[in-house]
């Protein structure tokens, strides 16, 4: 994430230990304060929770139709809880209710099992995932929360997670609802309310992820949406939930305010072809990964800006859809880059064999002829 050009502005979160304000789509931070300091997060850390199912629903690994089984551990969880009973089964999508508007944590345990066949297994790939990420100041040692040592994160890092969440648009689906029902058609039925307030009481909040403990004090990631911009607030160490809405609802003034997003790509766009050497298809579509914007102060123009797109000059297959074949470059006009943009292809393009390749030379040795 690209460095606040505003080092010296006013402390606008002064109750937080440490806070940090970020535009999603370029990533560049706004305003922060103790940024990389190590606290604990209390339930912020279900968004990495959140995350690695997301990302298992993306990959094909879980349904949101699938049944998850409660182990007596997962029941046993203290704190917040949807009071799971030992051997109950309940959908994917209830799961993740569950954790994203109530903040479950026997939800969160039962989900980790479920993909990690054990929970200590799950938050290895929690912490294997943060180190991908870049999170430099965060140790995970359960999928929840809930008190432990060595068990830390900071502003920054919740703020990188937070923003590939983010990247998964039907989280918001869950996030962004104030109320829900679980177990609606049983004699059992139990209300959610979501723990994050802004979400019915500021506009344009559709998450994330709150968090309390003792220790922790009351900690939320939050996000906002308004006008093509959203914005990511994370406070941490807040002394109540009123100063802690508070002084999110201020850092998201800050934002809107302050400025403004050119949409320049939609998610998936296409932004050019990329030739691909000795692969099944000679050509794939080179796509954005996530919406891409520019951002800007209010008032100032777009023409202060150049965009430019630079391919690999070859790609050979076998060429996956996670493998960068080029840039967005976003620089001033002087030159100086503000953002960067990965590509990537839209499809895998498997090798071609060695039979596909001659017949493929010897029909453009035919054509030119």
């Amino acid at each position: 994430m690209a460095a606040s050009e505003n080092q010296n502005q006013a402390d606008i979160a002064p109750h937080a230990k440490s806070s940090i304000l970020v535009e999603a789509d370029t990533g560049s931070v706004l305003y922060e304060k103790n940024a990389n300091e190590k606290l604990p997060p209390a339930s912020i850390t279900k968004v990495m929770t959140l995350l690695l199912i997301m990302e298992a629903i993306e990959r094909g690994e879980l349904k949101l139709t699938d049944k998850v089984r409660t182990s007596e551990r997962a029941a046993s969880m203290g704190g917040t809880q949807i009071f799971l009973q030992p051997g109950e089964e309940m959908t994917v999508e209830d799961m993740v209710k569950g954790i994203a508007i109530a903040s479950g944590n026997d939800a969160s345990v039962a989900m980790a099992e479920h993909l990690g066949g054990t929970e200590e297994a799950f938050v290895a790939r929690m912490n294997e995932r943060a180190k991908q990420l870049g999170m430099k100041h965060t140790h995970f040692v359960n999928s929840n929360g809930l008190p432990a040592p060595n068990h830390y994160s900071s502003a920054l890092d919740i703020a990188i997670m937070s923003r590939e969440l983010l990247k998964h648009d039907i989280v918001t689906k869950y996030t962004g609802s104030y109320q829900d029902y679980l177990r609606k058609d049983t004699s059992n039925p139990f209300w959610l309310v979501n723990t994050n307030k802004l979400v019915r009481f500021y506009e344009g909040v559709d998450g994330l992820k709150t968090g309390y403990t003792s220790e922790a004090k009351y900690c939320l990631t939050a996000t906002a949406k308004r006008n093509n911009m959203r914005v990511i607030a994370v406070v941490m160490g807040e002394p109540d939930t009123k100063t802690r809405n508070n002084e999110v609802s201020t850092l998201f003034n800050y934002a809107f305010n302050h400025y403004q997003v050119l949409p320049l790509y939609k998610k998936g766009e296409v932004v050019q072809q990329l030739t691909v050497d000795k692969g099944k298809l000679p050509q794939v579509n080179v796509v954005t990964p996530h919406a891409v914007s520019l951002l800007m102060k209010k008032g100032e123009s777009a023409e202060l800006y150049n965009r430019e797109v630079v391919l690999n000059r070859t790609a050979n297959a076998p060429l996956g859809k996670n493998d960068v074949v080029g840039h967005i470059f976003i620089r001033t006009k002087e030159g100086k880059e503000v953002n960067r943009i990965d590509l990537y292809p839209d499809q895998t393009i498997e090798k071609a064999g060695m039979w596909e390749i001659l017949k493929r030379t010897t029909k453009n040795v035919l054509i030119c002829y």
